[in-house]
């Protein structure tokens, strides 16, 4: 496993592109070690490897190519690590107001029927001294086991880590599911919580908004009864939706229909990624953007039985694209970690209680650093 890890470092000191991930809820993590530092890009969503795309989709989405990287694992056992998170103390009164206002005048755009729904962000500067991205990333995957864990980096792009709990979509053969996640609070011990009706609102304008963008790609749509589930130290509400894809359906059509989601971009979304551009007063990049597998084949065996000793033989092959929302990210530049946070703004958003929102998704991050 170590070997695993000193290759990662390695790849780093080098200066040449690499990826390291966990999927949800398992234990083997995988790499992508890129051989040169060029730079690919995705034309139409065809394309094998791991991609890393923006939040504004009119941008280049960046492809480590499978057949110009090479892949190795390793399984990575979870030691029981509960840290205790405490409150930041960095933040200044400024960023808060900054952020009051910002979503002051979501709230005001809502009420005067431009949109129903926007996701409104700030980011967040922590200073480090000095700091290893493998022991960083062994953190997120020591705290976060039920999310996607990643490591990016690219010389000519940047370096970027996170601990996402949603799942933009997956699609195995021609079997697509997706999930929605909105409204947030803070875990306190128990998943039998009480939601408001803008938490509920929230939930539901993301839930529609995906049915109705499948309707052209898929068919014999299914939905999920609303549940809710811990990321971190925070609570979500969750809709899973499966489907069929049709024979026709282009996986780049359907991402540029659903990219960006209401969950991480708001309701209309021509509308409100528009007030997030000339409001927010900064480049998300690649937060709220999205990562992941891209037409990896995979291959699924036959339960093994006694009768059956050549199971192998009928193994199926079959291309599997598994794609997870940037959310929980920082990028590391200039000896400092940036920060990216936001939530859901409609009608009933108090401003006080949106800004303590994120404060509480920051720590996920922090607690690691």
């Amino acid at each position: 496993m170590e070997d695993f890890f000193n290759s990662i470092e390695a790849q780093y000191n080098a200066q040449l592109p690499f990826v390291v991930y966990r999927k949800p809820r398992e234990f083997k993590v995988n790499a992508l070690l890129q051989s040169k530092n060029d730079l690919h890009f995705v034309q139409d969503f065809t394309e094998t490897g791991f991609v890393f795309a923006p939040f504004d989709a009119s941008e280049k989405t960046v492809l480590f190519p499978l057949d110009h990287s090479k892949s190795i694992s390793t399984d990575y056992a979870v030691p029981q690590i509960e840290r205790e998170i405490q409150t930041s103390k960095s933040i200044t009164s400024e960023a808060k107001q900054r952020h009051i206002n910002l979503v002051n005048n979501g709230v005001n755009a809502i009420n005067n029927q431009v949109f129903q729904k926007v996701v409104l962000s700030r980011q967040e500067l922590v200073e480090l001294k000095d700091y290893n991205i493998v022991s960083i990333f062994k953190n997120l995957l020591n705290n976060y086991a039920s999310a996607f864990v990643y490591c990016w980096y690219h010389p000519n792009v940047g370096l970027w880590l996170g601990a996402t709990p949603e799942t933009l979509m997956k699609i195995d053969g021609n079997t697509f599911s997706i999930m929605a996640l909105a409204g947030t609070q803070v875990y306190h011990g128990t998943l039998s919580v009480s939601w408001g009706e803008k938490e509920q609102l929230e939930q539901k304008i993301v839930t529609d908004f995906i049915v109705e963008s499948l309707n052209p790609f898929v068919s014999s749509v299914k939905l999920s009864e609303i549940e809710t589930v811990k990321a971190g130290n925070l609570l979500h509400l969750k809709t899973m939706i499966s489907a069929q894809l049709k024979p026709s359906a282009k996986l780049h059509e359907l991402i540029h229909a659903l990219h960006p989601t209401p969950a991480v971009c708001g309701y209309p979304k021509i509308e409100a990624k528009a007030f997030i551009l000339q409001n927010e007063n900064y480049n998300r990049e690649f937060y709220t953007g999205f990562l992941g597998e891209l037409n990896v084949t995979t291959t699924v065996s036959p339960r093994s039985s006694k009768r059956n000793i050549e199971n192998r033989a009928y193994s199926v092959s079959k291309k599997s694209t598994q794609l997870y929302v940037n959310l929980r990210c920082m990028q590391l530049k200039d000896s400092n970690a940036i920060i990216y946070i936001g939530g859901g703004i409609t009608a009933d958003s108090n401003p006080e209680f949106e800004w303590e929102e994120t404060v509480s998704k920051s720590l996920v991050i922090k607690k690691v650093l």
